[in-house]
């Protein structure tokens, strides 16, 4: 692989190229690499990115640059034509347009692929897919059609959270009823950007990493309670009856490469929310 500085891959493609990938995007810049945006509208991107404006559920007939790295973060809700899935579909189109196969490429799917009933214990990289629903079941597919056309290395973040994301926050502040007893897994959007970063420039990346913090498995009436005590207003209702739902996913791998956090818990993660929301509020003086 060609490197720029620290080791770097000299030229990223970032197809897809949302908040994730624009974090991303800019601590690959800081890093040295070159860095080509690719999405239907890039003009919301850093002026340091090369804009590439391409719809990939059509044909590409521009030509892509050659990358020694890419990261793929396409939606699997994207629309469908002739029965076949807009997401699978997209991912043929960037294969088809490439001038080659980059060195690595990381394809970001979600924890999502295990909808189905697990065990009571932290489900890892190792055990099998359970897709229940048409969503789980097209990121099942993309994982292995990514796999099949770019040797991707597969990251399945739990639910994805920071400034811009801030559903919780707005559930609490609107005192929506929640789902107490619902066991959730999540990672702030910073500490995802580290995680692709590494995926990209450690010498041997795993094939699989699910992308979760150091809170596997919390309690939804937990995190909320704490979005509270820190707005200080009331927690929201419970619904009822609250019945014990959801599941526990293992991150101890990403911990082992990560090697520190920057939000280790939604404690820290939601504690930089809030303040920068009251920063934001603050009148000038």
């Amino acid at each position: 692989m060609t490197t720029g500085q620290h080791g770097h891959p000299a030229r990223v493609l970032l197809v897809g190229c949302g908040q994730v990938g624009t974090e991303l995007g800019q601590q690959l810049v800081a890093a040295g690499s070159e860095v080509y945006g690719l999405r239907r509208n890039p003009a919301v991107l850093p002026r340091t990115f090369h804009h590439l404006a391409v719809d990939l559920l059509q044909p590409v007939h521009q030509p892509l640059p050659h990358v020694e790295a890419m990261v793929i973060t396409l939606t699997p809700a994207m629309p469908s034509s002739a029965g076949t899935s807009g997401y699978l579909m997209a991912l043929q189109h960037l294969a088809d347009a490439l001038p080659r196969v980059p060195d690595r490429v990381v394809f970001v799917s979600s924890t999502r692929v295990f909808e189905g009933d697990h065990a009571q214990r932290p489900v890892t990289e190792a055990d099998a897919v359970a897709p229940v629903s048409e969503r789980g079941e097209t990121l099942v597919a993309g994982e292995r059609l990514a796999t099949e056309l770019f040797g991707a290395h597969i990251v399945r973040p739990a639910g994805i959270y920071g400034p811009g994301r801030e559903m919780l926050v707005r559930k609490v502040l609107e005192h929506e009823p929640v789902h107490y007893a619902r066991r959730t897994n999540r990672i702030h959007q910073t500490d995802l950007a580290r995680a692709l970063h590494l995926m990209l420039t450690a010498d041997t990346a795993p094939s699989i990493v699910h992308a979760i913090d150091q809170t596997p498995g919390v309690l939804l009436g937990d995190v909320v309670t704490y979005i509270a005590s820190r707005l200080d207003v009331a927690a929201p209702p419970a619904i009822e009856p609250a019945e014990p739902s959801g599941r526990v996913l293992s991150g101890e791998l990403l911990t082992q490469l990560l090697g520190s956090w920057t939000y280790p818990t939604y404690k820290q993660g939601y504690d930089q929310i809030i303040a920068e929301r009251e920063t934001k509020r603050a009148p000038e003086r």
